[in-house]
Order: C-alpha cells, then structure tokens, then sequence
C-alpha cells in the first residue's frame, strides 16, 4: 500500500501563500503517482480560522482534491493549532473517498470503501475478531495530541510530565498485542500520532532531550506498526527498526527564518512486517539568514544579495546603544531591493556605566578614594594629601597656611630677578615686585543643621 503522509501544514494568513504552494504541489504530486491512501498527522491549521477566511477555503480545495482520489485520514493536532471541532469541518470535503476525522485514542482499519473505528482505544477481542476474519487493507493505531492540562489536573502538575509518557508507553505496548496478531494475518499495520520523540532535531538544529516529551523511540517500536507517521516536528526525520520505521515528514513548507534541511511530505510504501518512507521535496521558499556580532559589514552584504534574489532574507546585528545610528537601514533595504522580503533585527545593547564599581566594600574613606582613583586612573597621593589636610585642620588653619605659603614667594622671585635679563621683562629690573597685602577675616561658622532643634517651635 502506498500512503502519502503530509504534517504541520500550518495553513493561516500569514502562511496561506507558501503553505498553498507546498501542500498543493504535494497533493498533485500524491495523485499523480496513484498513491493509496493519505494521511495528515496534525497541525492543518496555524490558529483559529473564521469560516470565511480564505486559508480555511485554500485547505478545504485541497483537502476535497485528495479526496477525490484517494481515502483521506485527518489527526487532532496541538489544541493551540486546532482548536478541538476544528477538523470535524473537513469531514464533510469527502468526494469519491471519505475524510475521517481521529480526535480520539482509537483504531481504525480500511476495508472496501469504508473505516471502522474502534469502540474504545484498541479492538476489543470481538471487533479484532471481525477485523481478522473479514480481513482489512491496512489498520491504523491513532493517537492524536493529548490533553496535558486534564492529565495535569488528575495527578498534579508536578507529575504532570512523566506520567504523560508512562500512560502513552503503556497504551503503545498494549497496541503492540493488537498489531502483532494483525501483522501475522498479513494486515498492514500503521501508527498515527503528534508529539515530540525524545532525542528527535528540531528544524533549528536543537535536539529535543528531557523527560517532558511524549514519546521515546522504544515506545513507538513496542506498538510493532509496520510504519508510524508522526507529525509536530518540522525537520524530516526517520528511525528504522526490523523493517519498521518511524518517521517525521516535517512541515510542508518554510514557514520560519533559520530553518534547515528540505521540506516535503513521504511518500510510503507499507506491507505487512515492512516499510520505507521517501521524502518528496516541494517547492519551500529559500530563506538567508546573516548575523553579525557587531555592526553589519556592507560588502558582505552586496556579495549575498547579489544572489538572494526572490529570496527571503533576514539580516541581524547587535551593537551598543551609543553606536546604533551607525547602520544605515536604508542602504540595506536597497541592496536587498530584490529580494521577495527582507527582515532586519538590530539588537541594541545598553552600556552599563559604574561610576567605581567595588567602592561599598571598602571600609574607610581613605580606601574608598583610593579605590576611585585607581578606577579613574587618577594618581591618589595629592588627593590624599589635600583629604587628610581637611580631616585634620579648620578652615581658618588651612586658609592661613596656604597664605604663608605664598609670602615666600615674593622674596624667591627678588632673588631671581636679577639673574634675567632685562630685555626678557616689561618692568625695570630694580624695581622691587609689589605683594598685595592679605588679611584673614574669622566667621564664625553657623552652627550644623545637625546640631539644631529642628522641632523648635
């Protein structure tokens, strides 16, 4: 059987033009190859959509084209995506085939025409029964997003996350009974589902590693599905195992700056106790993404836009906030005039100024100056001098010393005087050098406003 299996198609106003691209390059695609089935693994839908919004209509088109050749199989994806009764809409685009709709823990088989679902989340002993004996194209184990927040709420927060993957564990080797008597009576057997594998990339290149994500790989092998198709992460990936294989398609399109790796849907080809997945690359808009730690060097830039054409590309830099009217927006935009969009991102980081870091911690005043003259690159010793002269001595003390000190100026420059020329001086040489007379006036000082009654009436 083959199966094209599309994800995170993320259809929205903001990504209807590259989403639409994408998702109906891979439908004509599906179709052409006479692919047998499809399947859709979450995330149609970027948001909420109104029912007139032209990105619902664009899906529907779509949905009703696969439709029209195919059996169509839809999964619940994060809530925030699709909102839950979201899907229950795309039921109703059957046309020769059906769309069904798997919003709940349930399996499903195919089987002349027509799904059946199971009553609860696996065959009961009676449906597998009539599964195995009526016989089936292909049986699907769908394990669409789960509610965190009731999980949450039913055995608290804190155990919130690793009781999520010990109750999805258990439910997939539960599965693996189910499939593995499906498998021996030549049934193909497949997983559908949306959540994050431990240890699985991100289309940024992080690896996703913790203990709050839903599944680990050894999980989805013990639910023994020939081929499990997941959805939620958008970079292609695939794990393989005895003939069995789990794998991300990633997103459709390029919806994000810095995303790496090739855009797609899988082309599967699924047989009882075998599968393999193709990746089948669409049409992804081509994004640039340059940085600089620093302000932006503009030859660089004439050398990628002159090849970023009908591309879109984001430019970002980080300088300080004194330095940033230094980057000329304006001449980027034009050297990227060509470019389908162009996004520039300037980080400005505020320069801290301290004006003597460190000074608190000193205990005397002394130190403390010293301190800020060593942060100023100013020499200390004058400073110091001048403070100690004011710790130790009134104003009337130090206002007379400086005077004394400026009377023995005048007989030194007597002294000297001789020794110059007289062509050097606008005065006569025997004229003596007249120093003004100077007299210290005492005030009393008023008394500190420390020491006054601020109370007094």
């Amino acid at each position: 059987m083959k199966i094209a299996h599309f994800s995170d198609l993320h259809y929205a106003p903001g990504n209807l033009e590259e989403a639409d691209r994408c998702f109906g390059y891979a439908v004509s695609n599906a179709i052409a190859l006479q692919t047998d089935f499809a399947v859709i693994s979450g995330d149609a839908t970027d948001h909420r959509l109104d029912a007139h919004a032209p990105s619902l209509n664009r899906l529907a088109q779509q949905i009703h084209r696969l439709a029209f050749s195919m059996p169509v199989l839809m999964l619940q994806g994060t809530f925030s995506h699709e909102p839950p009764g979201t899907l229950k809409n795309f039921a109703l685009m059957g046309d020769q085939y059906p769309v069904f709709i798997a919003e709940r823990v349930q399996q499903i088989s195919w089987f002349e025409g027509q799904f059946f679902a199971s009553s609860g989340p696996l065959f009961s002993p009676e449906e597998l029964r009539s599964v195995l004996t009526i016989g089936a194209n292909v049986v699907f184990t769908c394990l669409p997003t789960i509610n965190k927040g009731q999980l949450a709420a039913a055995v608290g927060a804190k155990d919130a996350a690793t009781a999520l993957g010990d109750v999805l564990s258990d439910y997939l080797a539960a599965a693996g009974q189910v499939n593995r008597e499906l498998r021996a009576a030549g049934i193909p057997t497949v997983g559908v589902s949306h959540g994050t594998v431990n240890g699985c990339t991100t289309e940024h290149g992080v690896t996703m590693a913790g203990f709050d994500h839903e599944f680990s790989l050894g999980a989805l092998f013990d639910a023994e599905c020939d081929a499990f198709m997941l959805g939620h992460i958008h970079k292609y990936q695939q794990w393989e195992r005895t003939g069995r294989v789990v794998a991300y398609p990633g997103s459709i399109g390029r919806f994000h700056y810095g995303e790496e790796g090739d855009k797609g849907y899988l082309l599967w080809d699924v047989s009882a106790g075998d599968a393999r997945a193709e990746l089948v690359v669409t049409p992804a808009r081509e994004t640039v993404c340059v940085d600089f730690d620093g302000p932006p060097d503009m030859a660089r830039l004439a050398e990628i836009a002159a090849s970023s054409t009908d591309k879109f590309v984001r430019v970002r830099w980080q300088v300080d906030e004194e330095h940033r009217q230094s980057v000329d927006r304006d001449a980027i935009a034009a050297l990227f005039a060509g470019a389908s969009e162009l996004k520039v991102e300037a980080r400005i980081l505020p320069v801290t100024r301290s004006r003597a870091q460190g000074i608190s911690l000193e205990t005397t005043v002394e130190r403390k100056l010293e301190r800020w003259c060593e942060l100023t690159e100013v020499t200390s010793a004058p400073l110091l001098e001048r403070f100690q002269l004011l710790e130790a001595n009134d104003a009337e003390t130090i206002a007379a010393g400086i005077l004394g000190g400026l009377d023995t100026l005048a007989p030194m420059q007597a002294i000297e005087a001789p020794l110059l020329s007289p062509e050097s001086h606008s005065v006569p040489v025997d004229d003596e050098l007249a120093v003004p007379d100077a007299t210290v006036q005492t005030v009393s000082a008023p008394s500190s406003w420390l020491e006054d009654d601020l109370f007094a009436a």
